[in-house]
This record gives structure tokens, C-alpha cells and sequence, in this order.
């Protein structure tokens, strides 16, 4: 039943998008298809890519799509001989199932490398069996989004959030001024999961080993989850347009956020900063700031595949992502983050250059949706008092093991 559905998605969406895509082929130029995360994300591509239509002389097909129909039609087009998309954008956590089912080209068959201006950290998710597959293009990587104004009425500055013990105090704090502390989301099993990884790695946990087995019912996961209820009893759960106007109204003191959520300014009253991955002062500190980056890869199955390298080629290059930052492009490059003339523009970048610095990939694992479903459920039941931490964790070791393997 499962399957059908799949299956049906992916018809609804070919259908939709063939009658309303973002630009025509009919120009009379060669064609290049690309198929992109929509928002901010494909509107940076969308202005990049018209100077390399003009010194091409071709045509860019943009097709903008949500999270759940890239993915659905990227893999969903991996079984036709020749492919409908020439370059596409690829969710770090959809690595494992893709080089799995071979539906990315080997790039460094293309003649294309990454250099050492790119950020080491990000790449990690890029290669598999020692070629590379993807290049890392929107830094996109869990911060910590925060109220300047409520943080200052504790008696505390951004330097002060130097590990979760102090967030926990900085928090508890602004409940006593009549503010909400830490906001996070429960709307999805993903979203949960996701908000809770920086608190884990940084008291040393994570949610499988070097094997890629579940690793849930240990110390150090009980140890995060009983501080994690603490942090969210001091806030509430909302959904993430709602968590970021809180904390832009000076409702709510923070939360885990993204850069692609919300741009600060000078006179923000809302900014954020790197997760120190320290759950105390005088704890370890391990890398904490999950990514979310979005990459881009060319299907195995393009009838385009040189053109669509040579577009690889001019997104990803030093000069064409620095231009990106001037509206809304993150790139993983210190050439954009470090830059003098960029950080007085947007000095948020010096917080996401150390976040990405410090990141962490989500497992590269092919089960990891039903991962996360899994131990979303088991944690929605800890924080609605279902079922105890150890409860909670233990029954979610044991359903992780029996999916697993």
C-alpha cells in the first residue's frame, strides 16, 4: 500500500509540473532541466544560472519543489533509461539511499573536484567509495536562534551561552520576567528528532555508532533527554513560523533554528549564534551543529550530464557564491563567510562559519525516515508523560533494533 502511494505521489507530481513548471523549453536553445528545494534555496540558483544561460547559450528549466516532491521525483526518475533532470539539489539524508540505488553520476568522471576553499566538514556526506557525488552548496546548519532584548533582561550576554547548563539558566530566568524560554517543534516525528540532536551530541550521545546501530538506550541519551525536558518545560512546542515570530517579538528567549529561517539585522532584536557543543563549562566539547545542507548532484541518468557539469562548475565557483550572499545564498566556502566586506554586511555569517566548522551529518542511513519516525514517537511519548525516560528509550532501542536488522 505503501508503495502505491509512492507511486500515485509521483504521478500527481509529473502531472502537475508538466503543465506548470517554473520556465518553458520553448526558446529554441538547448535545454538543461534542473530540479530544486524550493524557497530560498532554488530563488538563489533561479538568479545565477541567467548569466550562464547567456554565455552558454542555453536554457534553464527550473522546476521548484518541496522537500517531499524532490525527493519523490528524483528517485521516482531513476528507473527510466534516459532522465528527466540534468542537475538536482539532494538532502545530505537521502545520501546512503541514492548512491544505494546508483542514482547519482560520479562527478569526478565529469571532471569535476572540490577544492580546499569549501569548508572539510561539509563534505564528508559528498563522496562515497572514494568518488565524489555531491558538492555541498547551501550551508544550511543548525544555530542557535535567540532574543537579544530578553537575554540582556536575564543579565546575560551571547558569550554567556557557552553550554546547555547555561542555556538552561538563561531560560529559567526569563520565565521569572514573564517571557517563554526554549520553543521547539513536536509537529513531526523529523522536526523533534532534529531539534533534539544538538543537546545529544553535546552530552557526548548520538543516535546510532561507527556501524550504524541504534545507540538510544544509553547513559548518555537518558542524561540529554531528562535536560531536554527541563529546557522545553520552560517554553512550549510550536510550529516553525511560529517559534521564529516569538522570538522575534520578544515573546520567547530561543531554539534550535536554521539560517535559511530568519536574516538579523542591526536592529534585529532576534540573532543567533554556533552551539558550543558543551553540556557544561568544564564538559567536553563535541560538534554539535547539525547539518542540513543542501548539495548538488547530477542523475546518473542525464542525457545532459557535461552540460550539467559545466553548470556544477559555475554555481559552485568562488566568485558566482560570493555574489549569492547578497540575496540569500549560505555557501560553505571561507572565501564568502570570512570575507571583511561581507561580514559588516551580514556579520550573522561569522556564527554560521563556526557552526559549519563544528557540524555534524544526520546518518547515512537508507532506514533513516523510518529511524526518525521511530524515535520521534518513542520521545513524543516521553514529553507528554506516556511513558518514562527509561521507558520511552529502551522500547525505542528495541523497535530500532527489530527495523534495523
Amino acid at each position: 500500500m505503501k508503495k502505491f502511494f509512492h507511486i500515485l505521489l509521483c504521478a500527481v507530481l509529473i502531472i502537475n509540473l508538466s503543465t506548470g513548471c517554473s520556465s518553458s523549453r520553448d526558446t529554441g536553445l538547448p535545454t538543461i532541466t534542473l530540479a530544486l528545494r524550493d524557497g530560498i534555496y532554488s530563488n538563489v540558483i533561479s538568479t545565477c544560472v541567467k548569466d550562464f544561460e547567456e554565455q552558454k547559450h542555453v536554457h534553464c528549466q527550473i522546476f521548484k519543489l518541496s522537500e517531499e516532491e524532490l525527493h519523490a521525483l528524483v528517485s521516482g526518475d531513476a528507473g527510466n533509461k534516459t532522465g528527466k533532470y540534468d542537475l538536482c539539489m539532494v538532502d545530505g539524508s537521502w545520501m546512503a539511499e541514492y548512491t544505494n540505488q546508483g542514482i547519482l553520476a560520479n562527478l569526478n568522471e565529469l571532471g569535476y573536484e572540490l577544492d580546499d576553499d569549501i569548508i572539510p566538514a561539509t563534505t564528508k556526506i559528498c563522496y562515497f567509495a572514494g568518488n565524489l557525488y555531491l558538492a555541498p552548496y547551501y550551508g544550511n546548519v543548525t544555530v542557535l536562534l535567540y532574543n537579544r532584548i530578553i537575554t540582556s533582561r536575564t543579565g546575560h550576554t551571547p558569550e554567556d551561552m557557552d553550554c546547555m547548563k547555561s542555556l538552561l539558566k538563561i531560560c529559567r530566568k526569563a520565565t521569572q520576567k514573564g517571557h517563554l524560554g526554549f520553543m521547539y517543534r513536536a509537529d513531526t516525528p523529523n522536526n523533534l528528532v532534529v531539534d533534539f540532536l544538538p543537546i545529544l551530541s553535546s552530552f557526548g550521545g548520538w543516535v546510532v555508532d561507527d556501524k550504524n546501530r541504534p545507540t538510544v538506550n544509553t547513559p548518555e541519551f537518558k542524561r540529554a533527554m531528562n535536560f531536554y525536558l527541563k529546557l522545553i518545560a520552560t517554553g512550549k512546542a510550536e510550529t516553525r513560523d511560529n517559534l521564529v515570530i516569538a522570538i522575534a517579538n520578544n515573546a520567547a528567549t530561543m531554539a534550535v533554528g536554521w539560517p535559511g529561517w530568519y536574516t538579523p539585522s542591526d536592529k534585529s532584536t532576534a540573532d543567533y549564534c554556533a552551539f558550543t557543543g558543551k553540556a557544561g563549562k568544564n564538559s567536553p566539547a563535541y560538534n554539535a551543529n547539525v547539518y542540513g545542507i543542501w548539495t548538488l548532484g547530477i542523475p546518473k541518468n542525464s542525457a545532459n550530464k557535461t552540460l550539467a557539469a559545466e553548470l556544477l562548475s559555475y554555481l559552485m565557483d568562488k566568485k558566482v557564491q560570493k555574489k549569492t550572499v547578497f540575496y540569500g545564498g549560505v555557501p560553505c566556502r571561507y572565501s564568502s563567510l570570512q570575507d571583511h566586506k561581507i561580514q559588516k554586511s551580514f556579520p550573522e555569517y561569522k556564527a554560521v562559519c563556526n557552526a559549519l566548522e563544528n557540524g555534524i551529518y544526520r546518518p547515512i542511513l537508507v532506514e533513516w525516515p523510518k529511524f526518525y519516525e521511530i524515535l520521534g514517537e518513542e520521545m513524543y511519548h516521553i514529553i507528554t508523560e506516556k511513558k518514562s525516560v527509561n521507558k520511552g528509550l529502551a522500547d525505542a532501542q528495541k523497535r530500532l533494533e527489530a527495523e534495523l536488522g
